[in-house]
């Protein structure tokens, strides 16, 4: 059986809690948010959904400014206070959208992330994980989320090869517009 690979006609993105007053105490927070908002915008031009979802608002506030202003129009925001972003309402969505692939990103990467990305195998959605757009308060607990959600079947990916995977081809119409934005992905380190 071939792996599931990503195209824009058959993947949604998935951007799971990255919010303003959890983002300070978050690992690498800033290259997280970076991150979110260059796959939020590379979704935009591939006219690849998105949906955003908001743990806790009252609490932990909104979506950060940065991934915000990211998000295509047409973006449905959802609240939630389930850890799993797979909520009903999202499920219906992902449903209507009738996309099998599932890229993910957003924090934190062992509680929210972990159980979403479970709730999406368990689903029969093939989950794609961007890697250096997860992360989590304590650091440490990073490596485990991800081994958990590869061995639930979850692909791993990075920004980058997220966008490469895509456009799939240098002659993409959108080929440039990308590469610019893949200029902007911090590097690590």
């Amino acid at each position: 059986m071939a792996p599931p690979r990503m195209r824009p006609e058959d993947t949604l993105l998935l951007v799971v809690d990255v919010q303003e007053r959890l983002m300070p105490t978050i690992a690498a927070a800033p290259r997280i948010e970076a991150n979110c908002a260059t796959l939020a915008r590379a979704a935009g031009m591939l006219g690849i959904p998105v949906i955003c979802t908001e743990q806790y608002v009252r609490g932990l506030g909104h979506t950060a400014a940065a991934v915000r202003e990211a998000l295509p129009a047409g973006t449905a925001v959802i609240e939630k206070t389930r850890f799993s972003a797979v909520t009903d309402e999202v499920r219906a969505l992902l449903r209507g959208h009738a996309r099998p692939n599932v890229l993910v990103c957003g924090v934190e990467a062992h509680v929210c992330v972990q159980q979403s990305v479970l709730d999406l195998c368990a689903g029969g959605w093939n989950a794609f994980l961007a890697t250096d757009a997860i992360s989590a308060g304590q650091a440490d607990q990073v490596a485990p989320a991800f081994r958990r959600m590869e061995r639930a079947g979850a692909v791993p990916s990075g920004t980058l090869g997220a966008m490469y995977e895509l456009l799939a081809d240098a002659a993409h119409p959108k080929f440039r517009d990308l590469l610019q934005l893949a200029k902007l992905v911090p590097k690590n380190g």
